[in-house]
């Protein structure tokens, strides 16, 4: 399959230019300016004694991303005509770029057509509708299995004492495999997640995709299928890539009483004039999978702590909902068997592998300083027998 469709937040739209990054020493005209000075030398003694001029800082900062260091505006016109030639030539590669993107969904779209018939083949043998071939099944074994399978004399006539209809609980199993999915997964989720017989995707006629979740009759759902739906933005983003727009999902329709993102809370409240008491119940919102067909909405730019709290939730969101289409459902029976698993990992070695622990460092400088004290010590206490050693002669 083709790399997914990336996210690109708004903020990493516009790429590091001289028109944003302040200039020094210009190499080009001794004239270029210098950006005027907007918050004065201070020490970070006074930052720490004074968080209201902390946030005085920060803002006046803020006010600097994007605007102009003066650099480009010093040079001369010639050059500055040089430099409008090739933000001309930039927006062309631009063009082209998002023309990529659009042939690269064109391409995913119709592999997809060629993927869905295997799908739907998966789902049949999954639920017990339809055996694999034999082909199917000599295909999927490994050459360790068919060498044990040779050694081993099975009796001819062995049969299953209770015969198993399909593989059961194979989309929970999945499921729990995939770290940030199982994550969310709670034990009244289990339950309910026990009916699921089919995870499916489709595309959409505009940049975005659908996930729809299947499920048998069961007496939590009166749902035969959940869906969630990805948009993205109808403009590409830097570098031509789709942006993420917003998510929608499916109302649940819970049975009685089967709602697993609630809980109900018990309280007894007393009559100050009669004495007489009551039990008072609440409904309290609580994490559940299902809370993933209701994701986050945008933030307001209001309120700041709330609307960083929401991006990171709207991120998540993402990622979960990429993870189902690019990992998930295309290789849905490596995540049953756990074999996907050390993929991840192999992946999760390589970016840790990149990093060193400062502590470790530290600990490092420590242990130097120590070997670095005892050399002195050593120095010092051989000093001494010496001059003991001079003084016995004097006496």
């Amino acid at each position: 399959m083709s790399e997914p469709i990336r996210n690109r937040k708004e903020g990493l739209q516009t790429a590091p230019t001289p028109q944003n990054t302040p200039a020094s020493n210009a190499p080009i005209s001794s004239r270029a300016q210098q950006p005027e000075e907007t918050v004065a030398q201070i020490t970070p003694q006074m930052l720490a004694q004074n968080p209201a001029l902390i946030s005085m800082v920060q803002g006046k900062l803020s006010t600097l991303i994007g605007r102009s260091s003066g650099y480009v505006e010093s040079l001369p016109a010639s050059v500055r005509r040089r430099v409008a030639g090739l933000k001309g030539i930039q927006k062309e590669h631009t063009k082209l770029e998002s023309e990529f993107q659009e042939e690269v969904l064109q391409l995913e779209k119709k592999y997809f057509a060629k993927y869905t018939p295997l799908y739907e083949k998966r789902a049949k043998i999954i639920n017990g509708a339809e055996e694999p071939t034999e082909e199917d099944v000599v295909a999927g074994k490994s050459d360790e299995e068919k060498e044990e399978e040779e050694e081993e004399e099975a009796p001819a006539d062995e049969k299953e004492t209770e015969p198993t209809s399909g593989i059961p609980e194979f989309w929970l199993s999945a499921i729990k495999n995939q770290q940030n999915l199982a994550e969310m997964i709670t034990d009244r989720d289990e339950e309910v997640l026990r009916y699921l017989i089919d995870i499916r995707m489709e595309y959409l006629d505009r940049p975005g995709f659908k996930l729809i979740f299947e499920f048998k009759e069961n007496e939590f759902l009166t749902n035969k299928t959940i869906s969630k739906t990805y948009f993205y933005q109808d403009e590409s983003g830097y570098g031509g890539d789709f942006i993420y727009d917003h998510a929608e999902g499916d109302k649940i329709d819970w049975k009685a009483g089967k709602d697993v993102t609630i809980r109900i809370e018990s309280k007894k409240q007393r009559n100050k004039n009669t004495k007489q008491t009551r039990i008072v119940k609440k409904t309290v919102p609580c994490e559940s999978f299902f809370n993933f067909f209701s994701p986050p909405k945008a933030p307001d730019d209001e309120d700041e702590d709330a609307a960083s709290d929401i991006e990171e939730r709207l991120e998540l969101d993402y990622t979960l909902g990429e993870d189902m289409k690019e990992k998930l459902i295309p290789r849905a029976i490596d995540w049953f068997t756990g074999e996907a698993l050390q993929f991840e990992d192999d992946i999760e070695e390589d970016i840790e592998g990149d990093f060193e622990d400062e502590d470790d460092e530290d600990e490092e400088d420590a242990s130097e300083e120590r070997d670095d004290d005892e050399e002195s010590d050593e120095e010092d206490d051989g000093a001494k027998p010496k001059q003991e050693a001079a003084e016995c002669k004097q006496s």
